[in-house]
């Protein structure tokens, strides 16, 4: 299983628009992905609800995993998504 630990970039967390932006990235991904706290159970990345239901905090480390093939490629354009806490879906996603 790959998979990414990052912090978050966005000062908020993951909460309304940057959970938004995410999700619309980890469906975009082609791959099934999960999104979890360091010390927390995995969620379906692609589940706005999920995503919220973290709480993940500006900061806090999040672990990303697939066990799909090309989940490196998709886990890392999430990774640097996160980390950079973007405001728009950068073309490459």
């Amino acid at each position: 299983m790959a998979e990414r630990r990052v912090n978050v970039g966005w000062a908020e967390g993951l909460h309304a628009r940057p959970a938004s932006i995410f999700v619309r990235a980890a469906t975009a991904a082609g791959v099934p992905v999960t999104i979890a706290k360091a010390d927390g159970s995995p969620v379906n990345a692609a589940s706005m609800l999920a995503v919220l239901s973290l709480g993940a905090q500006g900061g806090e480390e999040i672990v990303l995993a697939s066990d799909a093939e090309g989940a490196d490629a998709a886990l890392d354009r999430l990774a640097k998504l996160v980390a950079e806490g973007l405001e728009e879906l950068p073309e490459t996603v």
